[in-house]
C-alpha cells in the first residue's frame, strides 16, 4: 500500500506529542528548558552528520549547494513560505482552542521543520512510492516519536500538530515520485539528502542558540539542487 509509511510516521508523531504533553504537566520549567536545549543539540548533530557525509563523498558539491541555497531562499522569501506556515499554525491554534498557549506557533513551526525536511523524510517517501519499502519511514517514525515527545514536553501542544504538515509533505513527495520516478537518479536523491541535512542543522541552530533563521523560506533550495542535476 503506497503511503503506509507516512501513516505509520504520523501516528508515531501523534503518540509522541500526546505523551510529551503528559510529561509537560509534571516537569519543572528548568527541566523543560534543558530538554529543549538537548533536543536542539540532537537535531544539530543529525543535520551536521548528514551534511558532512555528503561533502566528504562529493568534493565538488560546494558551489552547487551555495547556488541552490541562494536561489532557493530568494524564491522562498518571495513566496513567504514561513509567513504562510505561520498563518497555518495560527489557524490550527484557533481550531484546537489553544488561545492561551503562547508557545504554540514556535512549537508547531520548529517541530514541523525538524520532522519534515530531513533526508529520511524525502528518501523514505520516494522509496515508499517506487518500491513500497517503508523501512526508512518506520525508522524515522521511531526517531520522530522521541523528538516530538521531547519537544512537546518542553514547548507544548503545538509540537503535536506537526503531524499535519508531515502527512501532507510526505504524501505529496510519494505521489510526485510515483509519476516522475525515471528522473529520480541516485545523484538527485543524494543532492536532496545533503541539502535537507543542512536545513535540519539550521533548525537545530534555532533551537540551541535562539537564532531566528527562516528555514521554511529555504525549502525551495531542495528543488533547485535537484534541478541542477536534471538540467
Amino acid at each position: 500500500m503506497i503511503g503506509l509509511g507516512t501513516i505509520i510516521n504520523t501516528s508515531a508523531i501523534i503518540a509522541g506529542g500526546l505523551l510529551g504533553m503528559k510529561f509537560k504537566k509534571i516537569l519543572k520549567q528548568t527541566i523543560q528548558e534543558s530538554l529543549l536545549k538537548a533536543s536542539g543539540l540532537a537535531v544539530l548533530f543529525i543535520g551536521l552528520s548528514g551534511g558532512l557525509k555528503g561533502f566528504q563523498t562529493k568534493e565538488d558539491l560546494s558551489m552547487m549547494i551555495i547556488l541552490s541555497l541562494v536561489l532557493g531562499t530568494l524564491i522562498g522569501e518571495f513566496i513567504d513560505i514561513e509567513g504562510r506556515l505561520n498563518q497555518f499554525g495560527k489557524w490550527l491554534k484557533q481550531k484546537s482552542h489553544s488561545y492561551g498557549d503562547s508557545m504554540f506557533l514556535d512549537a508547531f513551526i520548529t517541530t514541523s521543520l525538524t520532522v519534515c525536511i530531513g533526508a529520511m523524510a524525502i528518501i523514505g517517501s520516494i522509496q515508499d512510492a517506487l518500491y513500497q519499502d517503508y523501512s526508512i519511514l518506520i525508522a524515522k517514525a521511531i526517531l520522530d516519536f522521541i523528538i516530538v515527545m521531547v519537544l512537546a514536553s518542553s514547548m507544548g501542544k503545538g509540537a503535536l500538530f506537526s503531524f499535519v504538515p508531515v502527512f501532507i509533505f510526505q504524501d505529496c513527495i510519494t505521489l510526485l515520485a510515483s509519476f516522475i520516478s525515471p528522473l529520480l537518479t541516485k545523484q538527485v536523491i543524494f543532492n536532496i539528502s545533503v541539502l535537507g541535512s543542512m536545513l535540519i542543522f539550521v533548525v537545530g541552530l534555532n533551537l540551541t542558540v535562539n537564532t531566528k533563521i527562516k528555514v521554511a523560506n529555504m525549502l525551495p533550495s531542495i528543488l533547485i539542487v535537484a534541478l541542477f542535476v536534471l538540467l
